[in-house]
C-alpha cells in the first residue's frame, strides 16, 4: 500500500511541475481530524502544495506531523489527493476525489485510501467519504459530512460542520466501538496575508469520550493562523 501512495504522490508531483504552485502554512494548536486530536492535543505545522487546473481537475499534497501516543512510533503524516469538481450554476457544483493517507516513518500506522462525492450549494456542502480497507485493518468505513460556511464583509467567515462516522469498521466493538457523531462551530478571520481561525470541536463519543493525550475527543476550543504562498499584492 505505501508503493502505491508514492506513486499517487509522483503523479501529482509530475503533473504540477511546469505550473504555478500554490501553498499554505498552517500552525494549528490541535492537529484535529472529525473531532479526534492526532497530536494528543498538542500543536501541530501543517503544509499543503496544490495547484487547479482549468477543467476543474485539482491535484495536492499535505503534511503534518502527529502523535497517536507511546503505542505507535509514526511522527507525521503525507496525504496525496485528486479532486474534480464540475459547476453546474454559479451556486451549485458537484465533485469527487481520492484521498491517499501515508504514514512515511511508522511501522505501525497503515496507509489507506478514501474516495468521496460531494455537492455544494451555496453556503452549504455535503459529502460522502467511502475507505474500503479503513487504515488499513480489511474492512470498510463510511463517513458522511455537512458543512455551512458563510463570508461577512470580505474578512470574517463563519464556519460549521456536523460528521457522522459509520460502517463496518465503526460497528465493531473491537474496532470503531460504535458509530460516532463529530461537530465543529467556529470562524475565520483574514488579516493581511494571514487568515486567523478558531472552532469549539469535539465528538458525541458518550462512554468512549477521552479528554487527554492519544485520540482526544472531548469539547474543545483549536486555534490556528495560515498563509497562502504566493503573496499578491491583493493580500496586502
Amino acid at each position: 500500500m505505501k508503493s502505491r501512495a508514492f506513486l499517487l504522490f509522483g503523479l501529482a508531483i509530475a503533473g504540477v511541475s511546469h505550473a504555478q504552485l500554490s501553498s499554505t502554512v498552517t500552525l494549528v494548536s490541535d492537529y484535529e481530524f472529525r473531532g479526534v486530536s492526532l497530536t494528543e492535543g498538542d500543536p501541530a505545522l501543517q503544509a499543503s502544495l496544490d495547484y487547479a487546473f482549468d477543467s476543474g481537475f485539482a491535484l495536492g499534497a499535505w503534511a503534518s506531523n502527529l502523535d497517536y501516543g507511546d503505542d505507535y512510533d509514526g511522527n507525521y503524516e503525507l496525504d496525496v489527493y485528486a479532486s474534480y469538481v464540475h459547476e453546474i450554476s454559479q451556486s451549485l457544483a458537484w465533485g469527487a476525489g481520492v484521498t491517499a493517507y501515508t504514514y512515511p516513518d511508522s511501522e505501525d500506522i497503515e496507509d489507506f485510501l478514501e474516495g468521496y462525492v460531494d455537492l455544494t450549494a451555496g453556503d452549504w456542502r455535503a459529502a460522502q467519504w467511502y475507505a474500503h480497507d479503513y487504515s488499513g485493518l480489511g474492512v470498510s468505513a463510511l463517513y458522511s459530512e455537512v458543512n455551512y460556511s458563510h463570508q461577512f464583509a470580505g474578512k470574517i467567515t463563519v464556519l460549521a460542520h456536523l460528521g457522522y462516522s459509520w460502517g463496518d469498521y465503526w460497528n465493531d466493538s473491537t474496532q470503531g466501538g460504535g458509530e460516532l457523531l463529530d461537530y465543529s462551530l467556529g470562524a475565520e478571520y483574514t488579516l493581511g496575508r494571514f487568515t486567523l481561525a478558531g472552532k469549539l470541536t469535539g465528538a458525541d463519543a458518550g462512554e468512549r469520550e477521552i479528554t487527554s493525550g492519544a485520540f482526544r475527543n472531548d469539547a474543545r476550543l483549536v486555534f490556528s493562523i495560515a498563509t497562502t504562498f504566493p503573496w499578491t499584492a491583493a493580500d496586502d
